[in-house]
């Protein structure tokens, strides 16, 4: 049975007034990913009921929150908007906290990408640097275009799930997979197992296609990948960037895992825990996946916690039969 990892369409008609094709373009990257590292994508449309979300949600054993045009709602966390702050998406934001609660109360792993990293952190508590240009001054370009693979350097804490993470992918595969179809602009996404679970959510998204039976690409690939280490046992690697904010403070049972070393900027943040996968990330692995070992790791690892998770449920429904 193939693992089901839920993610929310990026962005809503009412934020962005052509969402259908700014999801189309943002969308396939994170599909692929996925699909590469052995699961099921279940896009979650933001116009669905709370209801229906929790149908689809009760087949799934992951959730990933996306990066999204919109910046957290200030408010969230006790603070007045500042104007370099972009508007909420109260749909994506409504949909995020329906994943996050789900996925809490039932230890499913947690994957959070960019604005997904941001809503984690203020839902735990948490709060953000608005606007890391006007309020830091720093001289770290984190917004330098999405083609830039190489933005500015990352250091991994020791000891963390990131870390381990970091010190168990493969290096070999660095440019590409060949067993990977990557066709993310045209991909064509038609979700056979959504239509047949969930007939009042088939979604489409009319130019993905995301077939790829040739695909067995699975969470024992992250060998040994072996960043750069510098600074005592801490990891270094270059990431891409593409974030005008980024936590201030983390939120409850979060712990820093990465920042930008120039800088101070919290890179990544994940749950202080042995036996819940929550990760999040403010770079975007998904744009990197065929360039970089770490992004695939990243994948990898969170595909295997939730089949772990998925598993688990399995023996206990059997226990309890």
């Amino acid at each position: 049975m193939p693992v089901h990892i839920a993610i929310p369409e990026p962005t809503s008609p009412r934020f962005v007034e052509d969402s259908a094709a700014y999801n189309l373009r943002s969308l396939p990257q994170y599909l692929h990913s996925l699909i590469s590292a052995g699961a099921t994508p279940i896009p979650i449309p933001l116009h669905e009921s709370p209801q229906r979300i929790a149908k689809i949600l009760s087949t799934c054993h992951g959730i990933l929150l996306p990066g999204s045009p919109a910046d957290i709602d200030p408010q969230k966390y006790g603070e007045a908007r500042n104007p370099h702050s972009a508007a909420a998406d109260a749909e994506r934001a409504a949909v995020d906290e329906l994943l996050l609660q789900d996925a809490f109360n039932l230890h499913k792993p947690i994957l959070g990408i960019c604005q997904g990293t941001q809503a984690l952190n203020v839902w735990l508590g948490g709060d953000l640097i608005q606007d890391i240009p006007t309020q830091m001054g720093t001289t770290v370009d984190h917004s330098p275009g999405r083609a830039v693979l190489d933005a500015h350097p990352l250091q991994i804490a020791p000891n963390t799930r990131l870390a381990f993470i970091a010190g168990h992918c493969h290096p070999e595969i660095e440019h590409r997979h060949p067993a990977i179809v990557h066709r993310h602009p045209e991909i064509e996404h038609r979700h056979p197992e959504i239509e047949h679970r969930h007939p009042e959510t088939v979604h489409r998204h009319a130019e993905i296609e995301h077939r790829h039976p040739e695909i067995e690409h699975r969470h024992p690939e992250i060998e040994h990948c072996h960043p750069e280490r510098s600074e005592g046992s801490a990891f270094r690697a270059y990431v891409n960037s593409s974030h005008h904010q980024a936590i201030r403070t983390p939120g409850d049972k979060l712990v820093i895992s990465a920042r930008s070393p120039q800088d101070g900027v919290i890179e990544a943040v994940e749950l202080a825990s042995s036996d819940h996968f929550v990760l999040a990330v403010q770079w975007h692995p998904e744009r990197s996946y065929n360039q970089s070992a770490l992004s695939r790791g990243i994948f990898a690892a969170f595909v295997h916690s939730a089949e772990s998770w998925m598993a688990a449920k399995l023996e206990e429904s059997v226990i309890h039969a």
